[in-house]
């Protein structure tokens, strides 16, 4: 048996009220008197109506859809993001429509996804983003904001640690410990994430005359682990390994593990993220803590403040130290 799908303009004429009336009442934060909600709700009840949130936004404007872009699912990192952008979104009434894209840049086809369903915001973790992408979305009035990255050629708001204080405070520790000899190992290369962290920890060395090693990863585990392990076979063991996030600094620990160099005996090893895996016994891997939920909440603030979308800003927040097993 087909079931029949009730409209919204049969529970506007039976309760005697607009059909926009109808879809303020099932629109989270519309204004509206308790008493015609209550009495759409009675009717609605009864016609076992399911509101279309497509229907609705086309009549509101207003589709309480925000699109999401991420590349790297595969890292826990950004899993962890999305699962916290999801929670926080739907406390608010809005859904999440993601967008997984393959390429390093967000391609056309991809932004066209979300001109479709006409979302109200767009947030952009770790795949790259063109100018002319930006303006195509601003265009259509739908704001963007960059989450754990920034980009000064882009005309949008960004939400992101303060990589570079961060990387820093981690070589000062390094240093501190009487440590010399010292790899980092990158992420991409072309993410402001990578590059700030690098940043940030080879001006501090270089402050002090100290030269480091630096292998150029790419934020994954087998390209760390095979990096670590293939410096290792050359006879460089180093006091200190740095990775550019925690799937790095993993890779290159569990290299040092095959190679049976102790840790953090021997060699130091300290990631950044502070992603659930880094803490689990077997790794409990000291690292950078990025304060994940308040980045995601001033992502949010930032999509829904009704401020002039020409002022961006580019918001730095602090995260801590956390220490494990693997420094001393």
């Amino acid at each position: 048996m087909v079931r029949k799908v009730v409209s919204a303009m049969e529970v506007a004429k039976l309760a005697n009220v607009s059909q926009s009336t109808v879809s303020r009442v099932f629109t989270p934060g519309a204004s509206v008197s308790e008493k015609t909600r209550k009495k759409v709700l009675k009717v609605a009840e009864e016609l076992d109506y399911q509101p279309n949130a497509l229907a609705r936004g086309l009549i509101t404007r207003k589709t309480n859809m925000v699109g999401l872009a991420m590349k790297d699912i595969q890292n826990p990192f950004y899993h962890e993001v999305l699962g916290i952008f999801t929670k926080r979104l739907r406390a608010q009434g809005y859904s999440v429509l993601f967008v997984y894209t393959e390429n390093e840049e967000i391609q056309q086809e991809e932004i066209n996804h979300f001109l479709e369903y006409n979302v109200e915001a767009v947030i952009v973790t770790d795949a790259l983003l063109s100018s002319k992408v930006v303006a195509k979305l601003q265009d259509y009035d739908i704001p963007v904001t960059l989450f754990n990255r920034h980009d000064k050629n882009l005309l949008c708001n960004s939400v992101s640690c303060d990589n570079i204080s961060a990387a820093n405070e981690i070589a000062a520790y390094i240093y501190e410990k009487g440590h010399r000899d010292i790899v980092f190992i990158t992420g991409r290369i072309n993410t402001s994430t990578s590059q700030d962290r690098q940043k940030g920890f080879t001006d501090f060395f270089k402050n002090k005359g100290i030269d480091i090693t630096i292998l150029e990863g790419d934020y994954t585990y087998e390209k760390a682990f095979n990096l670590t392990k293939n410096m290792l076979e050359t006879g460089h063991r180093p006091e200190a390994i740095f990775g550019a996030n925690d799937i790095t600094a993993l890779g290159a620990l569990d290299a040092l593990k095959e190679k049976n160099i102790s840790v953090p005996d021997e060699t130091i090893v300290i990631g950044f993220d502070d992603i659930k895996m880094s803490s689990w016994p077997n790794y409990a891997l000291s690292t950078w803590v990025q304060p994940i939920e308040q980045m995601v909440d001033e992502t949010i603030h930032l999509l829904m403040s009704d401020s002039n979308h020409n002022q961006y800003q580019t918001v730095k927040l602090k995260g801590h130290f956390i220490h494990r097993k693997t420094t001393k």
